[in-house]
């Protein structure tokens, strides 16, 4: 997941749309000839990209008919564009979109129901919480195309050497576990994230969420969310646990410690699997342990399912939309995804893409394995939204400058802005 939405100028939106966008302004949505669609892609432009056009490329040798203008967004910027670019009836005929944006976007009608279309026509090949993180009001609006979740990952070699033969599974258990390899290894044994997204597991773990979508009802703020504020904020202090990193390049810091062994362990996403291979820890890719995150004290485990979505515009004519639902089955296919996932080292949405080769990596077979524990994000379009003001006040609590529940309590605050009428503390 890419975390974060960026303020985007309208008038660089309205720009892009202008230029960018297929529909009825390639062909005048006649299907006499050949039928020209743009998709929006949201994927890493170095990368991830690559791998899609040459898909791309793929799809219209198998698909004379149909033409694809492929356009690379930036993801920082790309709900911000897809929304003023609906607004004014210009948008790209397919959004790679994350997954929270699926249901923000259904709510205004930008995006096009796909029950029963050809898209939508393997439906039971995919996993049922991803599918269900596309459907708002009951309706689906998305096909999985990629997905993640948090997970444990650990130096394998570290761990060897400290005398440790299983990955923790709790949180008490990785706190003895740090200590431990400080003293065996000499380096910290754990260094977490100060970021909203990585709080979500803590919360999980004690049974709660930010909010309770069906019962309107914030609960980042309750007992259980004061419980996993305190253990999370006891991960930064005790013996080889790495203190927080509050600066702008905490991400960057905490990745290349542990890229390069300096740090036994931490808390992280599949889309950083082909950046672990690339340090110095990791060469042997063997030497990479993914585990499910620690329980709480509930004895559950839990972490956040992020990912991507295909979605066709809503605005769209009906040819463009015929041959926006075919690009997008075609994209989401086992064969598909099974090439995505050798290409970029990303998590496929459906069981059948799980091939041999694709498990031959230890890190996707590692992820695909805590996937099992993994919980889909509330149907809620302002969801996402909520990690912002998370990651405003959680860095305030990690370095010291105010306590975890005058953070959580000014979280609260904050929600109440962003959530609609009804919603009750």
């Amino acid at each position: 997941m890419r975390r974060g939405i960026a303020a985007t100028a309208v008038v660089a939106s309205l720009a892009l749309a202008a230029t960018a966008c297929g529909g009825s302004d390639d062909d005048g949505g006649k299907a006499s000839g050949p039928v020209t669609i743009t998709w929006w892609d949201t994927s890493n432009a170095t990368n991830e990209s690559p791998t899609y056009k040459a898909l791309v490329k793929d799809f219209e040798k198998a698909n004379p008919d149909i033409k694809v203008k492929y356009v690379n967004v930036p993801f920082d910027q790309a709900q911000n564009k897809f929304d003023t670019a609906a607004g004014a009836s210009g948008a790209p005929d397919v959004l790679r979109a994350e997954v929270g944006w699926t249901p923000a976007f259904a709510k205004k009608s930008y995006l096009l129901p796909l029950d029963g279309t050809e898209a939508l026509a393997e439906k039971d090949k995919f996993q049922p919480n991803l599918v269900k993180q596309a459907e708002y009001d009951g309706k689906t609006y998305g096909v999985p195309l990629v997905t993640d979740t948090l997970g444990l990952v650990y130096n394998k070699a570290l761990f060897e050497k400290a005398g440790i033969t299983e990955a923790p599974k709790t949180w008490d258990e990785l706190k003895k576990a740090a200590a431990t390899i400080k003293a065996k290894t000499g380096v910290d044994g754990y260094w977490g994230s100060e970021k909203g997204y990585y709080f979500q597991p803590f919360l999980l773990g004690e049974g709660t969420d930010t909010i309770d979508a069906a019962g309107k009802k914030i609960t980042v703020n309750s007992a259980e969310g004061q419980k996993a504020g305190k253990t999370w904020l006891s991960t930064f202090d005790g013996k080889g646990l790495h203190k927080a990193d509050v600066t702008a390049d905490s991400y960057a810091h905490r990745q290349d410690a542990f890229v390069n062994g300096k740090v036994a362990m931490t808390i992280e996403g599949p889309w950083e699997v082909t950046n672990f291979y690339k340090g110095s820890a990791f060469k042997d890719k063997n030497n990479l342990g993914v585990a499910t995150v620690p329980a709480g004290s509930t004895g559950k485990a839990g972490a956040p399912t992020g990912g991507h979505n295909l979605s066709v515009y809503a605005g769209s004519d009906k040819a463009h939309q015929d041959a926006s639902l075919k690009f997008v089955k075609w994209m989401t296919s086992a064969k598909t995804q099974t090439a995505i996932a050798l290409k970029n080292a990303t998590l496929p949405t459906r069981d059948d893409a799980y091939t041999a080769d694709v498990t031959k990596d230890p890190g996707l077979a590692g992820y695909q394995k805590v996937l099992a524990a993994a919980s889909p994000r509330q149907e809620l379009p302002e969801y996402s939204s909520l990690w912002g003001p998370l990651d405003t006040e959680l860095p305030k609590a990690a370095s010291g400058k105010e306590g975890v529940g005058k953070a959580l309590s000014d979280v609260v605050t904050q929600y109440g802005k962003l959530l609609p009428d009804g919603f009750t503390k």
